[in-house]
């Protein structure tokens, strides 16, 4: 039987972000819409991960808004893991908090956090064409340094931002560098909100996306994230012929994303069974 690891997104903060990235519902001068919110409480998450855990969920990751950790955000989502750990120790937790000092990372390992998800999101030439308040090289040194702390590493990126071929095997390249865990790929959604104006890429450029990506990454778990349902529409689940061996289910962090119960129903259909182990 195949098997497939799912994650599952916690949002645990939302919105109020000073950073201009143009992708990003969550951006400064952005007016999206979307729900914001500070710090969510130690039941509010626990009560998501007992969910995800139900839903065959092995990742749980904790995000939060805005560019970076700060210490008291740090001991704020240290909190939390530990939280979950106890609760709910079946899950591997995630942390997702933007760009972070050794040290930092290093407590988050120690509260039980196994991996840092800090995408890389574009090649380092086009970044400058989507974000000025921080460089592609910051985040470059939080994945270094999220390794160097002990942590496995979740990194990968966002097409359809008007980047070239060039960019994307740029991308690649230095996400294989890096040798990741898990590498997620995010398809960009247009939003007249957004800075970035760009349609919606085809179904068939995002599969070839998912192929260059499983070639280049043969050591990473890939996983499909945002973007799935609204890009691939009918054909998202061709994408574990193309070598996908993760998916994110439930909501993304703005926008909805498939019911639980229709995703699982359908992998099981398709044969597919659900890690429970993190190696």
């Amino acid at each position: 039987m195949k098997t497939i690891m799912l994650c599952a997104i916690c949002s645990v903060s939302s919105g109020n972000c000073s950073e201009d990235c143009g992708y990003c519902t969550q951006s400064a001068g952005t007016n999206a819409g979307i729900e914001k919110y500070k710090m969510k409480t130690a039941e509010q998450v626990v009560a998501e991960a007992k969910i995800a855990a139900a839903n065959h969920a092995l990742g749980f990751c904790l995000v939060t808004s805005g560019a970076r950790l700060t210490d008291k955000k740090t001991e704020e989502i240290a909190r939390l893991a530990r939280a979950v750990n106890k609760e709910v120790p079946s899950l591997m937790l995630i942390a997702c908090n933007g760009m972070a000092t050794l040290p930092q990372l290093k407590e988050l390992k120690s509260a039980g956090v196994f991996s840092y998800n800090h995408n890389l999101e574009t090649s380092r030439e086009f970044f400058p064409q989507i974000c000025s308040t921080h460089s592609w090289d910051e985040r470059w040194q939080t994945n270094i340094d999220a390794k160097e702390a002990g942590l496995m590493l979740c990194t990968g990126g966002i097409y359809g931002l008007g980047e070239s071929e060039a960019d994307r095997a740029s991308l690649q390249a230095s996400l294989k560098e890096l040798d990741p865990f898990s590498s997620p790929i995010n398809f960009f959604i247009p939003n007249d909100a957004l800075r970035v104006k760009r349609p919606p890429m085809t179904a068939d450029e995002a599969l070839k996306i998912i192929d260059n990506t499983v070639r280049a990454l043969p050591n990473a778990r890939v996983m499909i994230a945002g973007g799935r349902e609204k890009i691939l529409g009918e054909r998202q689940y061709e994408i574990f012929d193309h070598g996908v061996s993760a998916v994110v289910i439930g909501d993304y962090l703005t926008t909805k994303g498939e019911v639980a119960s229709r995703d699982i129903a359908e992998f099981k259909a398709r044969g597919f069974s659900f890690a429970t182990l993190c190696h």
